[in-house]
């Protein structure tokens, strides 16, 4: 019997060779660049994804098991049905690929005084970081 599955698109310290990939790697079934409509915010040590029809975020969809999307949720803090969630879990679609799953994203009105990362690329923005 196969393990159950679903797709998660990441975009900042979960993505393949991020800080926090170590979370998803153990449940981890495959991996393939994406493109998803939103803009992606600096929020300090990760970036922040709010869904808007006017840029794209780049970054990876993961396959996984249904526990590396219960650790995932605990790494973002995230519990279904709860009202002060940091993110929410919702289902979005990527732009050029037939590929839906989950992605967690940022709430709008928190990010308006956060930097907008002009990219939509969690990995060109970083490093930029560093060298600023």
């Amino acid at each position: 019997m196969t393990e159950q599955t679903c797709r998660v698109f990441v975009y900042g310290t979960l993505l393949t060779g991020e800080v926090n990939h170590e979370i998803a790697a153990p449940y981890l079934q495959n991996v393939k660049p994406g493109k998803v409509k939103g803009k992606l915010y600096d929020v300090g040590s990760y970036p922040a994804l709010v869904v808007d029809q006017e840029g794209e975020v780049v970054g990876e969809w993961l396959t996984i098991t249904i526990d590396g999307i219960r650790r995932m949720d605990e790494l973002e803090d995230y519990e279904e049905g709860r009202n002060d969630n940091e993110y929410e879990r919702v289902w979005i679609r990527d732009c050029t690929q037939e590929i839906e799953g989950y992605v967690y994203v940022y709430h709008p009105d928190k990010a308006l005084h956060l930097p907008l990362i002009e990219s939509g690329s969690w990995r060109q923005h970083r490093p930029k970081k560093r060298n600023a």
